[in-house]
């Protein structure tokens, strides 16, 4: 006689229900508020999005589905979840299209620290002008090393030096506005050992201790 325990390890259980699997990206389905002064203009390839800050472009895959399921209030979805490239791209489009409609009405901010001794940062006028694509302005920068470190800011960037250890940076894209923070950075990122460097935003590094022989 087979034992309980060993029985109910031996029979194996079905169901008569099929088995379903659906992806869906917790991302993606998230509904995306519009704002009354946002105009959305749908094409076969792209999407744009004009407010009161200007104009952008997303780009569209022609598997993507947008409806309008209430006013002012946006969804996404794709044909096929089961496919990976769809299901990925369903929601990078989704953070797109609202860093779009955030951009065009509110923009970016994001505040830039200088931490270490001496460390201080100007704005000035660009001797260069707006030659090759600049505002007209610079940042002034001295890090510590024997010359001033000189940044030329875009067209498409406002900064600010509230004080001279703090700079800030304005955007209406959010992506451009990370690349030319973290050029800045580039120029002293924090060190894990005084704490010193540019830091972006609420960035923390954690402090190593320095061996002692």
């Amino acid at each position: 006689m087979i034992p309980r325990a060993a029985l109910s390890n031996t029979l194996r259980h079905f169901s008569s229900s099929a088995r379903t699997c659906v992806h869906i990206s917790h991302i993606g389905k998230t509904p995306i508020p519009i704002p009354p002064n946002v105009t959305i203009t749908q094409s076969q390839t792209s999407l744009e999005v004009k407010g009161p800050l200007g104009s952008t472009s997303v780009p569209l895959e022609s598997y993507m589905k947008l409806a309008y399921p209430q006013e002012n209030v946006l969804t996404i979805a794709v044909e096929d979840a089961e496919v990976k490239k769809q299901r990925s791209m369903w929601g990078l489009t989704r953070t797109l299209i609202n860093n779009a409609v955030v951009g065009m009405t509110e923009g970016f901010t994001v505040p830039i620290y200088l931490v270490g001794v001496g460390y201080r940062a100007a704005l000035e006028d660009d001797p260069r002008g707006t030659t090759n694509g600049g505002n007209g302005q610079r940042l002034n920068m001295k890090l510590g090393h024997s010359h001033n470190v000189y940044v030329p800011i875009p067209a498409h960037i406002k900064a600010n030096v509230p004080s001279p250890t703090k700079i800030t940076l304005f955007c209406t894209d959010k992506h451009l506005l990370g690349l030319f923070a973290a050029s800045i950075r580039k120029w002293r990122p924090p060190e894990p050992y005084k704490g010193k460097g540019i830091f972006i935003g609420d960035e923390q590094i954690r402090i190593k201790s320095v061996k002692k022989k």
